[in-house]
């Protein structure tokens, strides 16, 4: 942001210098420099993703999973995203080099799981990288979950009418991705 105010600063410089000397033909040229400059580095609109409540209510999706279309439901209660061992063994996670050494608590009962990192998971327009996760031992749960270590990355999210709306940050850099304030490590995942 300093670095635009730099610019602007100096552009603003440059045009009264312009102005002083009186051609106009110097100043409309700047004046458009300035336009060009700032359409550039105005920042983009903030993504969004709504997604209807299902007839069980809950509020299910398909998520893109290092570049893998999955299945997964909202839960609010999961400290963490969880995917099945089905889900991750798709994406072609290391399932041989993982530990099951986190306890966890599920619908079915007490499991282990295992924690990793996703590089992406993107739910239609938000993206975010090195996204913590848990992958629970073979057929321990049916579905995967879009827990806390998602959702907390995203600007808001809230429920209205039967809607969830997922709210991520605008980017401001010109990039995929805006950088996230560090996350605290939570012990268990529903």
């Amino acid at each position: 942001m300093s670095r635009i105010l730099l610019v602007l600063i100096m552009l603003a410089a440059t045009a009264g210098a312009v102005v002083a000397y009186g051609d106009p033909e110097q100043i409309a040229r700047a004046s458009d420099q300035v336009s060009q400059m700032l359409r550039r580095h105005s920042p983009q609109p903030a993504p969004a993703v709504q997604i209807a409540r299902g007839q069980a209510g809950e509020f299910a999706l398909h998520a893109k999973i290092n570049g893998v279309k999955a299945p997964m439901v909202i839960d609010t209660g999961a400290t963490s995203v969880v995917l099945t061992w089905e889900t991750a063994k798709a994406i072609g996670l290391p399932l041989e080099m993982l530990e099951y050494n986190v306890d966890v608590e599920t619908v079915g009962g007490h499991t282990k799981a295992a924690r990793l990192t996703l590089d992406r998971l993107a739910v239609g327009h938000l993206v975010e990288k090195s996204v913590p996760a848990l992958v629970v031992q073979r057929g321990q749960m049916k579905t995967n979950l879009l827990g806390m270590s998602f959702l907390d990355r995203l600007e808001s999210w809230g429920v209205k009418a039967d809607q969830l709306m997922l709210h991520g940050y605008p980017d401001v850099t010109g990039s995929v991705s805006a950088p996230r304030r560090p996350r605290r490590d939570r012990a268990a995942a529903n």
